[in-house]
């Protein structure tokens, strides 16, 4: 009945560490703070009794792991909420505004009832958080659907904006924008700037690529009405100075400038000399840096007018010029959206749109398009892959190793392509070319297999195809040092989120001893990706004991020491899980340079070097109380160190951290 669950001491790793993580975000976002700021609070309580069920270090039955795996759910699902507040599209966010409000209260009725059938008395916890559960408990209960009233006014205004611009066909709506009191909207939700703009922009285009794959041609047109909306505020609310620096059209008679005299009408192809510093970038070719009459997509994403990007295609070249990056394919999608904004942005101009055809006689054609290019994008890159695949089957070492690079490439380009690769079989092939002697085939196959371990279902594929030897064979062996720190970072991929990977990768001769080797030889990012990877294998329990043994403490020590090594806070983190282990702890306490060093770090570090290095003298105390605690005590700095982390600049767990190891020193002195 329990075998699908995590073992009690991982589940408290993954407890305290996705609350960590929930802790550690940033500012709240414009929207949901409310909401936010309560889900945080909660799990900042209930840390604390992760971090004492850890200590005491006693088995927990069957409904406690029950219980904590409610709660780690529950947890993971309040920061994916967090982050898409904070990170998605604020005005999408506006629009649901009530939706996720019920889902935070979702995820609040979901810790209460895990809270509730917690049997917190045979748990033997301490008398504070036994209160602060209970707080919790009541909380949970008595906690309802928040909606911000301000919010949903918010919302009420940006719905008749929407509606009115979808009735004008998405474009013509600067009224409505007045009406709907734009200004307001966009304060509140924080486009403040044209590059806040530009941003809000992007965020909806992703969002409407998210819909359009679930077949929302409604939400797929509201979008595109919220996209040329924000368009249409940057370009009349954002100036550029006579210095060049952004100057922000306050006034009302800013807002919406008169139009020009229709005697003064100009033609498409005199826009750009004539009303440059009024065109939003949006408009104009990248190749020709005019204003665009027909503009398509390309396989990179990016918008170029047609002739232009033909003619560049024609002559031979295969590659986007913007980013340089080849192509996967080179068809070119009309983008019927930006050509109707196009449309509409002349019209309010008084500027002749010769060439743009008229998009009125049907404004929701660009949801059904988009949907179409979409699925015409996916079916090109699963042609692709196949064919690639074919090549890696039966081409010679030459095509194989130029497959194998496509692959690579492709994999790099978004979690779709990654899927799309292996059901094409590409995996397989890829972990028999690990074994190449070729170095360039070898790079490039571990490469591509760390592009596609992205994608959290391709990982069971890649471990049931063995590629866990190749991979390792290639950190040992590596001919290039940029294959052997790709090695390096599909190991810590692939085992972030499987526990039976830990396990089987600690278990092969070389892995750990790998890792350490690129630890000590690799550039700044490979020792960066050797340390991750080492961190996430200690933390299961039965290969903490072979990283120390196989000399990983003394190492760590040395790069501590080392400023131009640039690892200083994956060194510490490492280290701060290996001080869970009897062993590190002796060879630690043993030197002369380890405790002045993490004072140090204390006092200068970052705040996640900071609290790593708590943790780390902690352990040490707890394991020689009355020796360290002098040791500590003889330091000027420490005790002053401990009082500024507790006061001020750690984080919830290293302030608790601090507080425990100041109430030990206490004793001593």
């Amino acid at each position: 009945m329990f075998s699908g669950l995590l073992p009690a001491a991982s589940l408290l790793e993954s407890l305290i560490h996705a609350s960590d993580e929930v802790a550690s975000m940033g500012k709240h976002p414009f929207l949901q703070a409310r909401n936010v700021s309560c889900a945080m609070r909660r799990i900042e309580l209930v840390s604390f009794l992760f971090e004492e069920l850890r200590e005491k270090e006693a088995p927990l039955s069957p409904s406690s792991v029950l219980c904590l795996t409610e709660l780690l759910s529950a947890i993971r699902r309040t920061r994916a909420l967090v982050e898409e507040c904070a990170a998605g599209s604020a005005l999408w966010g506006l629009l649901q505004t009530e939706a996720v409000s019920q889902s935070f209260h979702g995820v609040a009725k979901v810790m209460g009832r895990a809270l509730d059938a917690l049997p917190l008395g045979s748990l033997g916890v301490s008398t504070d958080v036994r209160e602060q559960v209970e707080l919790l408990r009541r909380q949970a209960g008595r906690a309802g659907v928040f909606v911000d009233p301000q919010e949903r006014w918010l919302r009420e205004e940006l719905v008749r904006a929407v509606l009115q611009g979808n009735s004008s066909g998405g474009g013509n709506h600067s009224r409505g924008f007045v009406d709907c009191k734009v200004r307001e909207i966009a304060w509140r939700v924080g486009l403040r700037s044209s590059s806040g703009c530009d941003e809000e922009i992007g965020k909806l285009q992703a969002e409407m690529c998210r819909q359009a794959g679930t077949g929302g041609l409604v939400s797929v047109c509201n979008i595109k009405t919220l996209i040329s909306m924000v368009s249409y505020w940057k370009s009349l609310a954002f100036t550029r100075g006579d210095g060049g620096r952004e100057e922000q059209q306050i006034g009302s008679s800013c807002l919406l400038p008169s139009p020009p005299s229709s005697r003064n009408t100009t033609s498409i192809s005199t826009i750009t000399t004539s009303t440059s510093s009024f065109i939003p970038d949006e408009f104009m070719c990248p190749i020709t840096l005019e204003v665009m009459t027909d503009p398509v997509i390309v396989a990179s994403g990016h918008t170029y007018e047609r002739s232009a990007i033909a003619g560049w295609i024609n002559s031979g070249h295969h590659t986007c010029p913007k980013n340089g990056r080849r192509l996967v394919h080179l068809a070119l999608i009309p983008n019927y959206a930006l050509r109707s904004l196009i449309y509409h942005w002349c019209q309010e101009n008084n500027t002749s749109p010769a060439g743009i055809p008229s998009p009125s006689s049907a404004p929701r054609v660009v949801a059904v398009d988009y949907i179409s290019a979409v699925k015409d994008s996916a079916d090109a890159v699963k042609m692709t892959a196949e064919f690639l695949v074919g090549k890696l089957a039966t081409g010679s070492p030459e095509t194989q190793r130029q497959a194998a690079y496509e692959l690579r490439l492709l994999a790099k380009s978004g979690m779709e392509p990654r899927r799309i690769i292996a059901e094409a079989g590409a995996i397989p092939f890829l972990v028999t070319l690990l074994g190449s002697s070729d170095p360039r085939t070898q790079e490039n196959a571990v490469t591509a297999l760390l592009n596609l371990s992205i994608f959290s279902n391709n990982k069971r594929l890649i471990l049931s195809a063995g590629a866990v030897d190749g991979v390792v064979k290639v950190l040992r062996t590596g001919a290039s040092m940029e294959a052997r720190e790709n090695a390096a970072a599909t190991l810590f991929s692939l085992s972030m989120m499987m526990d039976e990977c830990k396990a089987a990768i600690g278990s092969l001769p070389g892995a750990i001893h790998g890792l350490l080797g690129l630890l000590r030889e690799g550039t700044a990012a490979g020792k960066r990706d050797a340390a991750m990877a080492l961190y996430i294998l200690a933390l299961c329990g039965g290969n903490r004991a072979k990283v120390v043994a196989a000399g990983a403490v003394p190492l760590l020590v040395e790069l501590l020491m080392d400023d131009k090594a640039g690892v200083t806070d994956d060194a510490l983190a490492l280290l701060a899980v290996l001080s869970r282990s009897g062993e590190a702890l002796e060879e630690l306490a043993e030197s002369e340079v380890v405790l002045p060093m993490l004072v140090e770090l204390l006092r200068l570090g970052t705040p996640r070097g900071k609290e790593n290095a708590v943790c780390v003298l902690l352990g040490l105390c707890r394991s020689r109380e009355e020796e360290m605690g002098r040791r500590l005590l003889r330091n000027p700095q420490s005790v002053t160190s401990l009082q500024g982390l507790v006061s001020s600049d750690g984080s919830p767990r290293a302030r608790r951290k601090a507080e425990t190891l100041l109430r030990m020193l206490s004793r001593y002195q």
